[in-house]
C-alpha cells in the first residue's frame, strides 16, 4: 500500500481522538462544521478524504492547527 493511501485513516483517527477529548459527539462536530454526521463518520473511518476546506473547518472547531491533524 502506498504511503499516502494511509493518510485518510490517519487523519480520521486523529480527528476522532481530538473530538472525543473535547467530549463532542459526531453530530455536534458535524453540525458546527456544516457537514452530515454520516460524512464525518466516513472521514473518521478513513473511508473518505475530506477537502482542505473541510479539514480547515474541522481543525478550527477542534481548536487545533491544520498541521496537528496530519
Amino acid at each position: 500500500m502506498r504511503k499516502n493511501a494511509q493518510l485518510p485513516k490517519s487523519l480520521g483517527k486523529k480527528i476522532q481522538k481530538l473530538r472525543k477529548n473535547k467530549n463532542m459527539t459526531q453530530a455536534e462536530l458535524a453540525e458546527k462544521v456544516g457537514i452530515t454526521t454520516t460524512y464525518l463518520g466516513f472521514i473518521e473511518q478513513g473511508r473518505y478524504a475530506p477537502s482542505l476546506e473541510v479539514v480547515e473547518k474541522i481543525s478550527r472547531r477542534l481548536g487545533v492547527k491544520v498541521n496537528d491533524l496530519f
